[in-house]
């Protein structure tokens, strides 16, 4: 068994904890244990999940893994935490507020001989794996991806670096991008933000990425998508599945820890996460001009 502290105890490490104590029967998330969790704040036990300190999970040698589940500013040096005492990790999307930073704690992960595994959930959902068949094989025109949801929490950083999600799903459609064109609206009074980026596909067509933030927003995604042979304008319907989207990504992140995935398989991976890092700090600069 491998033992695992979550650090950050919000609604993304309360669901790590649950899944940890409830892995899906007969799957590599079986060899987990939960240790505890780190908190700035004192808490009570989480489902029975005792607290510990961070100096407590870096020297405790059954503790080999940790879940970086704390607001998105603080990834980076968590992370780095970790990583430097060996220890295998798996942070929330994304990985860090910057692309150098990202490539530094890969490189540091290849060094300690671990794992390091962000999270993709949104590569998991059913409408989203039924959009990419029904995408597979067309030649794409042009394209639209409008976002809305609620504002965001403090320290989630950029909109492209908090919105990553919708990056990698146009990477995954598309393959890679650039971004030519991308800017920015605010209304700090109201809370309100509006990000709009320009991408290109390696064959030249035209993709915007529309990012929107504010209150009483709908937490919803449209598409318009225009092919060589039909054009897709909402999300396709599909059943929910039967296995949770973060049991997913934990018995995916498990798959790694047990050497089930090739490194053919975590190289491509790793190109993917790294480039719609970079992705986003490009439009990040984009807007800032």
């Amino acid at each position: 068994m491998l033992g695992a502290v979550v650090v950050g105890v919000g609604t993304a490490g309360q669901v790590r904890i649950r899944d940890l104590l409830n892995p899906l029967p007969g799957s590599p998330a079986m060899k987990l244990r939960a240790s505890g969790f780190i908190s700035r704040r004192s808490l009570d036990p989480q489902l029975g999940v005792q607290q510990m300190s961070v100096e407590e999970a870096l020297n405790r040698e059954d503790i080999l893994v940790a879940f970086i589940c704390t607001e998105n500013a603080s990834h980076e040096d968590n992370i780095r935490t970790f990583l430097q005492a060996g220890k295998h990790v798996c942070v929330e999307y994304p990985m860090t507020l910057n692309y150098r930073a990202a490539v530094e704690l890969w490189d540091l992960a290849q060094e300690k001989g671990v794992i390091l595994h962000e999270e993709h959930i949104e590569l998991f959902t059913p409408s989203y794996i039924e959009l990419k068949r029904q995408v597979e094989g067309k030649t794409l025109r042009e394209g639209t991806l409008h976002f809305t949801g609620g504002p965001l929490k403090p320290g989630s950083g950029f909109l492209a670096f908090a919105g990553l999600a919708r990056v990698t799903w146009l990477v995954d459609l598309f393959g890679e991008l650039s971004a030519t064109a991308a800017t920015m609206e605010e209304d700090s009074h109201n809370n309100y933000s509006k990000m709009t980026a320009k991408l290109r596909t390696c064959e030249n067509s035209s993709l915007t990425w529309i990012e929107e933030r504010g209150p009483g927003l709908p937490r919803t995604k449209n598409i318009n998508f225009t092919f060589d042979s039909c054009t897709l304008t909402e999300m396709p319907p599909a059943p929910r599945g039967p296995v949770g989207l973060f049991m997913q990504d934990l018995i995916l992140f498990s798959s790694k820890l047990l050497g089930q995935v090739s490194h053919k398989e975590l190289q491509r991976e790793r190109t993917r996460i790294l480039h719609c890092l970079k992705l986003a700090e490009s439009i990040q600069q984009l807007c800032q001009r």
